[in-house]
């Protein structure tokens, strides 16, 4: 489904991403981990368009992902859960899913993504009228993943969806992408830094370091990776 070749980003002269190669197979849950200015955030903004490849290529279901703009990628299938959430917080739970719809697809299927998000999360059928940035940070990454659900995506990205939330409603989180993976068969490529989880997860998982792609494979490969236990696993 996406296919990434040789991809080089900047910021400014800086390099950021430095020849990254990576797969995501269509159905698959993929994770990418690594340290914080490993250039996992980057490299969600390149697939977004948000920041402009300097070289390399990305490919979306066959298609030349970096000849469409970045408001076009939306419409392709594919939904970024930014870091941070970023909810609309003047704006209602309601009104930040209605948000995510506004693709030809989220309009089309609105009522029934509606009523799965509530079913994953029922906390937002709950606090529906209440302002999002009254919600408690868990409660916001809900609403932020629900947005990106309300889209009707095949490629659902989320970046660092654990970041500032407790052990117990990162868990919770988790385990509910499990769901939405299970239920919807939806392609996820997921960037995390709470890397036992993460693999727990993932069908393939890629190792990004200083820019660049250092170790791949699947679950029990990386976990038993010597490197990855000692760095990463706490072993």
């Amino acid at each position: 489904m996406l296919e990434i070749q040789d991809l080089v980003a900047r910021y400014g002269a800086l390099p950021v991403l430095q020849d990254v190669t990576l797969r995501v197979g269509a159905g698959q849950f993929v994770s990418v981990v690594g340290p914080n200015g490993a250039g996992k955030s980057t490299l969600f903004k390149t697939i977004s368009g948000t920041l402009p490849a300097a070289s390399g290529s990305i490919r979306f279901e066959g298609q030349d992902l970096l000849a469409v703009p970045a408001h076009a990628r939306p419409h392709l299938g594919i939904a970024h859960v930014p870091e941070g959430r970023q909810v609309f917080a003047s704006m209602s739970v309601r009104e930040n899913l209605e948000m995510g719809a506004y693709t030809g697809a989220g309009r089309r299927d609105w009522s029934r993504n509606l009523e799965r998000i509530h079913e994953w999360f029922p906390v937002l059928a709950q606090r529906s009228r209440q302002l999002a940035g009254t919600l408690s940070g868990g409660e916001q990454q809900m609403v932020a993943i629900g947005r990106g659900l309300a889209s009707s995506p095949k490629l659902l990205m989320l970046d660092e969806p654990s970041m500032g939330l407790s052990p117990a409603i990162a868990d919770f989180i988790f385990e509910r992408l499990m769901d939405i993976r299970r239920d919807a068969g939806l392609t996820i490529l997921l960037v995390e830094q709470r890397v036992a989880e993460a693999l727990q997860s993932a069908d393939h998982g890629y190792v990004l370091e200083t820019g660049r792609v250092v170790m791949e494979g699947d679950r029990h490969a990386l976990e038993a990776d010597d490197r990855v236990r000692r760095a990463y696993l706490g072993m």
